[in-house]
Parts: C-alpha cells; sequence; structure tokens
C-alpha cells in the first residue's frame, strides 16, 4: 500500500514512528508530510524519516484557517503523485480534506476532545475514529475505542528500553534526585485563553524544588531567559523519554509530557486550565496529578515532596498501568492491514 501520513507535531512523530518502520519493513509505501513546528523536523530527521515540509502554519485564528487551502493543496498534488491508498493522522485536517479529495479513506486518531475547531475541520471527511475509551465524544459507528494512551505506541515495552546512563550524562550522580519542568508555548488553537504556570511565578517553583533537595531542569516550547541557562537540558531531543523515565518528579504544562512521565513511573504534576478524557482516567489510576490552575498545583506539591516513597510508590502503578493497557501500535497495523486486504 501507498499511505500518506501527516505530521503536525513532534508528538506526532513518536506516536508513529515504529508504524512506519515496521510497515516499511512489510514492504508498505510512505509519503510523510509535516509541519515545520518546534522540533518535528528535527526529530524526523534523527529517526532518519524522509519527509516533505508543508511549512510552519498559522498562529492567529485567522492565519491558521487561511493555511488550510495551502496545506490540503500541498499534499493533495504529492498525493495524487504518490497514488495514495490510505491517509492516517493525528486529527489533521489536511489529511482528511485531502482524502476526501482522492476519494480515499483517512484514519485519524485523536485524543484531544476540547480540540472543538480540529474535530469540526476533519470529522466529516474522515472514515475511522480511533480514540482512547476515556475520550469524551460520540462519534457512532465510525469510531474505534481503545483502552490505552497515545503514548503507548512508543512507551510500550516492546518498543521502549530506558538508558540507564542517563543521568550520568545530565551531570548527576545515582543519589542526586532531580526535578523536570515542562512550558509550552500556547500558540496551539485549541490553548487560545488557556493558562498553566505563570511566568512571574517560575522563580518560586525552582527555588521550591531546589530547597527541597531537588536539581531542576527546564524543557521549554519558547526560548527562556538566560537567567534559566543553568537549568537547561544538555541532552538530545530523542532522549527525553529517558530523561522522563529517571527524573524523580515531573511539573508541567504539555498534556503529552505529563502522560509520558506518568507512565514511565515519574510522579507527574500537570498544571493546565485545558483538562481531557485521558487526563481524568490517568487520576483515577492514581498516576496523575492534575491541576486547572497553578494555586492548585503549587499546593499539591508542597503534600508532594513530603512523601519520601513517593517516586517508588509511582514506578509500581505505572508498571501495573502499563501491563493493562493495549499496545497502540498493534492497533496501527491492524487497521492498516484491514485497508491493505481491500486494495
Amino acid at each position: 500500500m501507498n499511505i500518506v501520513l501527516d505530521i503536525g507535531h513532534p508528538a506526532h512523530v513518536h506516536y508513529f514512528r515504529n508504524f512506519i518502520k515496521i510497515m516499511e519493513s512489510r514492504g508498505h509505501n510512505f509519503l510523510i508530510v509535516a509541519r515545520d513546528k518546534e522540533i518535528t523536523q528535527r526529530l524526523l530527521d534523527i529517526y532518519e524519516i524522509e519527509h516533505h515540509n508543508r511549512g510552519k502554519g498559522g498562529k492567529g485564528l485567522i492565519s491558521k484557517l487561511a493555511y488550510i487551502p495551502r496545506a490540503n493543496w500541498f499534499i493533495y498534488r504529492r498525493a495524487k503523485r504518490f497514488r495514495a491508498d490510505l491517509f492516517i493522522s493525528f486529527a489533521s485536517t489536511y489529511a482528511a480534506h485531502a482524502s476526501f479529495m482522492m476519494k480515499k479513506p483517512h484514519i485519524a486518531f485523536d485524543d484531544t476532545e476540547h480540540a472543538s475547531l480540529e474535530l469540526l475541520l476533519y470529522t466529516p471527511f474522515t472514515e475511522v475514529l480511533v480514540n482512547p475509551k476515556s475520550f469524551g465524544k460520540d462519534f457512532g459507528k465510525k469510531q474505534v475505542r481503545f483502552d490505552s494512551f497515545m503514548e503507548m505506541s512508543y512507551l510500550h515495552p516492546n518498543y521502549f528500553k530506558p538508558d540507564t546512563n542517563i543521568k550520568n550524562d545530565l551531570g548527576l550522580n545515582d543519589v542526586d534526585k532531580f526535578a523536570l519542568l515542562r512550558f509550552v508555548s500556547w500558540n496551539a488553537s485549541h490553548d487560545f485563553g488557556q493558562s498553566g504556570i505563570p511566568i512571574e511565578r517560575r522563580d518560586e517553583l525552582i527555588s521550591f524544588l531546589e530547597n527541597t533537595g531537588y536539581k531542576v531542569f527546564i524543557s521549554s516550547e519558547t526560548e527562556l531567559e538566560s537567567k534559566y541557562d543553568r537549568h537547561r537540558l544538555s541532552v538530545g531531543i530523542d532522549r527525553i523519554h529517558d530523561v522522563l523515565w529517571a527524573a524523580d518528579l515531573f511539573i508541567g504544562e504539555s498534556g503529552t509530557m505529563s502522560t509520558e512521565a506518568a507512565l514511565l513511573g515519574t510522579p507527574s504534576v500537570y498544571i493546565n486550565s485545558l483538562d481531557a478524557g485521558v487526563f481524568q482516567e490517568e487520576v483515577k489510576l492514581g498516576i496523575l496529578y492534575s491541576y486547572r490552575t497553578y494555586p492548585e498545583g503549587w499546593a499539591a506539591l508542597q503534600r508532594l515532596s513530603k512523601d519520601v516513597m513517593l517516586k517508588e510508590k509511582h514506578k509500581a502503578l505505572a508498571t501495573e498501568v502499563i501491563n493493562r493497557k493495549e499496545d497502540v501500535t498493534a492497533l496501527m497495523l491492524e487497521l492498516a492491514q484491514g485497508y491493505e486486504r481491500t486494495q
């Protein structure tokens, strides 16, 4: 089969990279189209995934809407020459529209029910919608639900093997505790009007963590002030999951990284005014601390910092959860193979 796959965010590279590798080993061909967003292109290069750059897209709502026809045409022209049989994406409006123009099926994965604009734009043109069981919207007969998280497409033990030397590479010894902070850019359409950790509270947060005995590292989608230079991560971007696995605590505005940390057995505090079904499920499972406001998250940190067994508890919880959840890459393969039989 000839499969078109649209990548719109760095996380999507991780969602699909194992699927791409396995399908290519079985003789299938891919046309990968990717937005020039943050480290997306660099990750694709690191994993040696050939791709076509569809540009940066828009930042404001009007520019995002104006970008749609350009991206649709960009994908459609290449997909037509490629003789695409199937389109796959994570909630891509552009892949959905291009597939409709070519009268080919589009499989869309999505775990972000609060992304109302994207849902409105791509779901009418999508044949199969694939969502976690905790996803808060019902699409009827064309919906496939799975009992897992998107991050299990690459954090499942079938694929992820942590680098146990990561602490040394961070300049730490085995007994050092460290926390990772993650700040987002708030440029996504579903981020408009939302909030997380106020910029003016960052110094307070860092001081508290250091006084509690943590070394502090920062990962940020936007440029950091020079005063935070000593906190910048010094390892490659493809090693972030090793860092999350080894960390003793994660605090961040990113839903994806909060979930990654939680699944890797690291106490994870998610601070963002946006909520979703997947986060609610993780809270119920005991692997995530999720708060809509910074004061709530700050109060939780005061409590959590007193638990000397916090990391050990979360390692055990995460192991139990991972053993019960589906391998999402295996689901991708099953769905794609269903279309292969119709070719």
